[in-house]
């Protein structure tokens, strides 16, 4: 541990001391065991049992300084021993300290420019810190001057306070313990009546799962997470109504709206609208005759097709025709068969066809009693 004279311990990467002879040298100290805490008043108060180095920086090879000091006791000079500092360090140990180390120590350049450091040795300890309790952690060192707990909190939670403290030379911490306190995302509050949320959660790690009432569409993500410091992924989604564009109209035929058909004034029809399909007068309908808005914003069936048919013409009075069918497809023909006891007419009759337009070509020919024959 080194510090500059008059500023709080730390450790310093320093450079070599310029050859200024007319300036007082600068003093650090270390701690290579024990610890120290800087008075407000520049004094280093030292733990007893400390082992302390003051370092007078000065170039050597202008002289050597010279250390005194106020305490009654005997302590070992001279220059560092290692490389890098024995050309610029003038050091004075004190090892174990005890309370008659205590006093000022000053550092004298050859040309009587000096600087001081005031040490105090003295046992303060600050009120012992009990093992953190989940989810707060922690390394407590100890309780002694200048020991110090270092704090941290998991994922998902956020430390209020100091995640360092140090015993001070008062006796008192430099901060109360720290807590942990988790990390909530802003409550989401949706503005649309539409809107609906099926999973609510705003811890972190915690999602948010969206849906729309019926007849509508999400705009947007169908869920968000809380990350980071309280922050959602996304914005909230909107809900957009569904609606199924006019349906193509049959050719031969049209639309017929149904009365719970709900049109737009677009003419985009709302999800549930229904509507229905018919054919021209000679013209049979093939597919769904009728067709819903579906939630998929498509109708349920496609347009139908309108065929161009002949429909069923009804049996004569006494008589069936042949063949028997609903409708009947351009080019058919039918022939009439008679109840006993009656004929169809005797001179030539051209069976009744069914034409392009969907007309029959004449009515089926009647059935007579032999009698009338």
């Amino acid at each position: 541990m080194q510090a500059r004279r008059n500023a709080p311990a730390a450790h310093r990467h320093l450079q070599e001391p310029h050859d200024i002879e007319d300036v007082p040298p600068t003093i650090l100290f270390g701690l290579p065991a024990g610890s120290a805490a800087v008075e407000p008043s520049g004094t280093l108060a030292v733990f007893p049992g400390s082992i302390l180095h003051l370092e007078c920086l000065f170039a050597r090879r202008l002289g050597n300084p010279e250390w005194t000091w106020t305490s009654n006791r005997q302590y070992l000079t001279g220059w560092a021993i290692a490389s890098t500092e024995r050309d610029w360090k003038y050091r004075l140990s004190i090892y174990y300290a005890k309370s008659q180390d205590s006093g000022n120590y000053v550092c004298s350049t050859p040309r009587g420019l000096a600087n001081s450091i005031r040490v105090h040795v003295v046992d303060i300890h600050c009120p012992t810190i009990e093992q953190p309790v989940a989810p707060l952690s922690g390394k407590i060192e100890g309780a002694r001057m200048g020991q110090s707990a270092t704090f941290k909190c998991p994922e998902g939670y956020r430390l209020q306070g100091a995640p360092n403290i140090t015993c001070q030379y008062n006796g008192l911490w430099s901060a109360a313990v720290p807590r942990c306190e988790p990390i909530l995302c802003p409550e989401l509050v949706p503005t649309n009546a539409k809107l609906q949320l099926l999973e609510r959660n705003n811890s972190h790690g915690g999602r948010v799962v969206f849906t729309c009432m019926w007849g509508y569409r999400l705009s947007g993500p169908q869920s968000i997470q809380c990350e980071g410091e309280g922050v959602w992924t996304n914005s909230m989604p909107t809900c957009e109504e569904i609606t199924c564009p006019l349906p193509t109209s049959p050719k031969s035929g049209h639309i017929v709206e149904h009365k719970r058909s709900t049109k737009k004034r677009n003419l985009r029809y709302k999800v549930g609208a229904l509507v229905q399909f018919a054919c021209q007068p000679g013209h049979q309908l093939v597919g769904e005759s009728s067709a819903i808005c579906t939630e998929g914003g498509s109708w349920s069936h496609p347009t139908p097709i309108c065929k161009v048919r002949c429909p069923y013409p009804g049996d004569p009075p006494h008589g069936r025709i042949a063949p028997l069918k609903f409708w009947y497809e351009p080019g058919d023909n039918i022939q009439v068969t008679c109840s006993p006891g009656y004929v169809t007419p005797l001179e030539p009759v051209k069976r009744p066809t069914c034409r392009e337009n969907g007309i029959w070509s004449g009515p089926p020919p009647p059935c007579r009693s032999y009698k009338d024959v």
